[in-house]
C-alpha cells in the first residue's frame, strides 16, 4: 500500500498537482434476505482526506447496534448486521481530497423476505351456513401470489363460485355447508425468485341439530294400561346427542319411560301404562357443538267424547274470526274453548272481559266468534268436549295476518372507515314483506355501490356498509311492505371510538405463584362491543411488560407464573373492533415469600385385613412442592410411635399390619425445602375381628348339617343314660348291667361285693375334681417391619402379659 501511495504522488507530480482520488466498491449490487447480515468495502486511490457512507436516504451512516463501520486511510468497510425490509436501496461511498474534491461509488441492496406460512391451524371448523374464512397467513417479499385448491382443483375457477381470495390470502367460503368440509391446500409462489411452498388445511362444517316430528300431538285414553310413542327425526353434524324432558326436567330411563335410538336418525320416547296426569307437553332436545334444537309433543289423556271438526282460521288484523268445533260422543259433550298462551277459557253464555269473546252453542257444536281480531289472538285455540265419561280435545291454529312490524329499537350502529358493519331490519309480517333500503331518495340495491350490499332473508334485510368516507355515516332508511299495509324505519350510522380506560383494577387474591386480577369495565366501549381485555404486568422497576389477554370479556385475569416474594405492576386496556384504549392507572401487588406447608388434610377409611388406607387431601404446599408427609400412628395404649415416610406425590398411603378391636392415633405432617408444616390429628378405630362359624356352617351341605344334628342327639341320650346308671340304677346301661351279671347272681357275696364296687364307683365319679390346665397368655417382644411407601422401616413393638 506504502507503494501504491508513492507510485500515485510521483504519478500527481509530473501530471497535476489537482489530480482527483478515484473510488470503488468490492460489490455493485447485493440481494439479502430479512434477517442476513452482509458487509461492502469501498477502496479510495489517491489521497482522501475522509471516507464517508451515506445511506438511501442520503443521511451520513453512523455506528449502531445494526450497522458497524471500519474506516482506515484509504479504505472502509461498512456492516450491515440482521437485515430488515428497510435496509434496502443505494448506498454511497464519498472520498474527498484535501482539496475538496469528492468522488463517490454506489451499490444496490435489495432485501427479500423468505416465503413462510405463520402458525396455520388445522382443522379449522365452521358452521352450517356462516360465511366461512380459512385462515392462511403467509409472508414474504415481494408479496407472494397466493392460490387455493380442493380436490386438486383451483376453487376460485368454479362457476357460479361460492370461493373468495380475501386480500389478506384466506379463503371465504360464502354459506358453507358439508359439502365443502374436506382438505384445502393453500398454495403461495414468488414468481420473481421461482419459490413456492404450500400447507393443506382440514376445514370442518359443524351442522347444527334439525329436529322434525310427524306428529306434534299423541292421544291416548286413561287408566287402560295403554302405551305412547313418541318420534323424533334428528340430523346434525357431529351427531347430536338427544334427551327427552318434560316440564322443565330432564326424563330418566325407567319402567315409566323407555328411550330408544333407531336407523334413520330417529329417537323415540315411549310411555307405558298411561295415566291422565301424564298428560302435558314433552320436549325432544337435540345439542351438539354447532348448536341445539328442540321440539315439543303433546300428549293428551282423555276418554270417550271425539272432536271430529276443528279447522284453522286466517283472520285480518281487526276483523272478525269465527271458530267452529263440532263434536260427537254419548251422551253428548259440553264443548268450552281455551286460548293456549295464556290458558283462558271461553265458555256458552259468559263474554270476555273486553266483550271480544263469545261463545255460541253448549252441546256437541259450538262456535266462537272474536271480533277486531288482535295479534295477541294469533296461536293455538283448544276445543274441548266433556261429558260424564270422560273428555276429548283437539286443537286449531288461528293465523292473523298484519301490515309489518320491526321488531328492534336497535337504530343506532358505530363503525369506522375502512370496517364494515351490518345494519339488520327485523320485521314480522303476514304475510311476509318486501324489504328495501333508501338512502337520500335513492334506493340501494343489491349491487348499486362497491362499499354498500344488501343481503334478504325471511323477516330480515341485511345492509352491508363499509364506510369510505364521512359521507357514508348519516341516516338510511328501511321500508317494508305487504298486501295489508307499509311501514318504514329509520336508522343511523355513527362513527366508532376505542373505548375508554378500565377502572378499580385490584388484585383479589396473591399468593406465591400467581395472582387474581379483578376490573371493572370502561365507562365507554366506544359503539362497538368490547372483544377483550389486555393485561400488562411487570416487575417492579423493569422496564419489559410481559402480555395477558382474558378470556373474552371476563373481568377477572390470573396471572402464573410469577416469583416469590417480589413487587409487580400490572394495568389493563380495552380492545375493541376499532382498537386498543387507554390503559389503566397502574397497580403494584407483592406475591408472598415462600413459607412452610399449611397442615395436611385427611381422610380414612378401613382397607382389606388388618389396614387402614389413609387418604391425603392436596393442600397449600406454601409456595414449593411437598417433599414428603410424615405419617406417626400408634393405638391410645401405647406411648411409642411407629413412623412412615410417605412421597408428597402421593394421595394415600396403608398402615398396616395393625391390630383388630383397638383405636389408633395418628399424627400427619408434610414437608417442603422451607421445613415442616403444623401437625394433623387423626383418630380411627379397627372394629372387631370378623366372626367366621357362620360362613363356616354355611358352607357344609344339608346331609352334612343333619348327621351333625343327630349325631349330638345320640350323644345327649347317651349321656343322660350314663347319669340314670349312676344316680338311679336304670336305663339302658343298668340293664345291661344286670344281665351280665346274672349267671353269677347264686354267690351271693360276690354279687354283694360288685354292687359295693358299683357304689364305690359312683361316688368316685361324682366326687372326682375338674382338673383344668391353664396356660399364661404369653406375648414376646418383638421388631415389627413396616413398609412404607419409599422403602422397609423397623419399629420395636411393646408386650404385654
Amino acid at each position: 500500500m506504502n507503494m501504491v501511495h508513492i507510485l500515485l504522488h510521483l504519478l500527481g507530480i509530473f501530471v497535476s498537482a489537482q489530480a482527483v482520488v478515484q473510488v470503488s466498491i468490492s460489490l455493485n449490487k447485493v440481494e439479502l434476505s430479512v434477517g442476513e447480515s452482509k458487509f461492502f468495502t469501498c477502496t479510495a486511490i489517491g489521497e482522501p482526506v475522509s471516507l464517508e457512507w451515506f445511506n438511501p436516504q442520503g443521511e451520513r451512516i453512523v455506528a449502531s447496534k445494526r450497522v458497524a463501520l471500519h474506516t482506515e486511510t484509504s479504505r472502509s468497510r461498512l456492516i450491515i448486521y440482521n437485515a430488515v425490509v428497510e435496509d434496502a436501496g443505494i448506498y454511497r461511498c464519498q472520498a474527498t481530497d484535501a482539496a475538496g474534491q469528492s468522488q463517490e461509488a454506489t451499490v444496490v441492496l435489495e432485501i427479500y423476505q423468505k416465503l413462510s406460512f405463520r402458525e396455520v391451524r388445522s382443522p379449522q371448523e365452521f358452521r352450517h351456513g356462516d360465511t366461512a374464512e380459512v385462515v392462511c397467513d403467509v409472508i414474504s417479499s415481494p408479496v407472494p401470489v397466493v392460490a387455493w385448491f380442493y380436490h386438486d382443483r383451483d376453487v376460485t375457477e368454479t362457476q357460479p363460485s361460492r370461493y373468495w381470495v380475501l386480500p389478506n390470502n384466506n379463503l371465504q367460503i360464502d354459506q358453507v355447508t358439508k359439502a365443502d368440509e374436506g382438505v384445502y391446500r393453500c398454495e403461495a409462489s414468488v414468481e420473481a425468485r421461482g419459490e413456492i411452498d404450500f400447507v393443506d388445511i382440514a376445514v370442518v362444517v359443524n351442522v347444527p341439530p334439525v329436529v322434525s316430528v310427524f306428529l306434534p300431538s299423541f292421544n291416548a285414553t286413561a287408566d287402560y294400561q295403554e302405551s305412547v310413542t313418541f318420534t323424533c327425526i334428528i340430523s346434525g353434524s357431529p351427531e347430536p346427542q338427544v334427551t327427552w324432558h318434560r316440564r322443565g326436567q330432564q326424563l330418566q330411563q325407567s319402567e315409566q319411560y323407555v328411550f330408544s335410538s333407531l336407523e334413520g336418525g330417529r329417537s323415540t320416547l315411549t310411555i307405558h301404562n298411561i295415566r291422565q296426569d301424564h298428560g302435558g307437553v314433552y320436549s325432544c332436545r337435540a345439542t351438539n357443538k354447532a348448536g341445539s334444537q328442540e321440539r315439543e309433543l303433546l300428549l293428551k289423556v282423555f276418554v270417550q267424547p271425539h272432536i271430529v271438526q276443528l279447522r284453522n282460521v286466517t283472520a285480518v288484523e281487526g276483523s272478525a274470526a269465527m271458530i267452529s268445533c263440532v263434536s260427537e260422543g254419548e251422551p253428548l259433550p259440553d264443548i268450552s274453548w281455551r286460548r293456549a298462551s295464556d290458558g283462558h277459557t271461553f265458555t256458552h253464555g259468559v263474554k270476555s272481559q273486553d266483550g271480544r269473546f263469545e261463545v255460541r252453542g253448549r252441546h256437541a257444536k259450538s262456535t266462537l266468534s272474536i271480533s277486531g281480531v288482535k295479534l295477541s289472538d294469533l296461536g293455538r285455540f283448544d276445543c274441548e268436549a266433556l261429558s260424564r265419561i270422560g273428555g276429548h280435545q283437539k286443537s286449531m291454529y288461528l293465523d292473523v295476518e298484519y301490515m309489518p312490524k320491526f321488531l328492534s329499537n336497535h337504530t343506532i350502529y358505530y363503525s369506522w372507515e375502512g370496517n364494515p358493519v351490518n345494519i339488520s331490519c327485523d320485521v314480522m309480517s303476514n304475510p311476509p314483506a318486501t324489504m328495501l333500503w333508501r338512502r337520500e331518495h335513492l334506493t340501494i340495491s343489491a349491487d348499486s355501490s362497491a362499499n354498500m350490499r344488501v343481503h334478504h332473508t325471511v323477516g330480515r334485510s341485511l345492509l352491508e356498509v363499509t364506510p369510505m368516507s364521512d359521507r357514508d355515516f348519516g341516516r338510511y332508511n328501511c321500508t317494508a311492505r305487504n298486501n295489508i299495509g307499509l311501514r318504514y324505519q329509520e336508522f343511523i350510522l355513527a362513527q366508532a371510538d376505542v373505548p375508554s380506560k378500565p377502572y378499580s383494577v385490584r388484585l383479589s387474591s396473591v399468593s406465591q405463584r400467581l395472582a387474581t386480577v379483578t376490573f371493572m369495565q370502561p365507562d365507554s366501549h366506544g359503539g362497538v362491543p368490547i372483544g377483550h381485555y389486555l393485561l400488562q404486568y411487570k416487575e417492579a422497576g423493569s422496564q419489559h411488560w410481559r402480555a395477558v389477554q382474558s378470556h373474552g370479556v371476563q373481568m377477572t385475569v390470573v396471572l402464573t407464573p410469577l416469583e416469590p416474594n417480589i413487587t409487580y405492576q400490572v394495568r389493563v386496556a380495552a380492545i375493541n373492533g376499532k382498537g386498543q384504549g387507554e390503559f389503566s392507572h397502574t397497580e403494584t401487588f407483592q406475591t408472598l415469600p415462600i413459607r412452610e406447608p399449611s397442615p395436611p388434610a385427611v381422610h380414612g377409611q378401613r382397607g382389606m385385613g388388618k389396614a387402614y388406607r389413609l387418604g391425603l387431601i392436596k393442600q397449600d404446599d406454601g409456595g414449593m412442592p411437598i417433599i414428603e408427609y410424615i405419617v406417626k400412628y400408634k393405638t391410645d395404649k401405647e406411648d411409642r410411635w411407629m413412623t412412615k415416610l410417605v412421597p408428597g406425590s402421593n394421595d394415600f398411603t396403608t398402615l398396616k399390619p395393625l391390630q383388630w378391636n383397638t383405636r389408633y392415633q395418628a399424627e400427619i405432617t408434610a414437608r417442603n425445602v422451607k421445613g415442616l408444616s403444623e401437625p394433623t390429628f387423626y383418630q380411627f378405630f379397627m372394629p372387631q375381628e370378623p366372626h367366621i362359624t357362620e360362613s363356616v356352617l354355611g358352607g357344609l351341605g344339608v346331609g352334612v348339617l343333619v348327621g351333625l344334628g343327630l349325631g349330638s342327639v345320640l350323644l345327649l341320650l347317651v349321656v343322660v343314660d350314663v347319669s340314670c346308671f349312676f344316680l338311679r340304677q336304670c336305663g339302658l346301661l343298668m340293664l345291661i348291667t344286670t344281665h351280665c351279671s346274672t349267671p353269677c347272681a347264686h354267690n351271693t357275696s360276690t354279687g354283694a361285693k360288685e354292687r359295693k364296687d358299683m357304689e364305690e364307683g359312683k361316688a368316685a365319679y361324682l366326687k372326682l375334681p375338674l382338673k383344668e390346665d391353664k396356660d399364661p397368655l404369653k406375648t414376646d417382644s418383638m421388631d415389627i417391619k413396616v413398609h412404607s411407601d419409599n422403602g422397609l422401616t423397623t419399629q420395636p413393638a411393646h408386650s404385654k402379659a
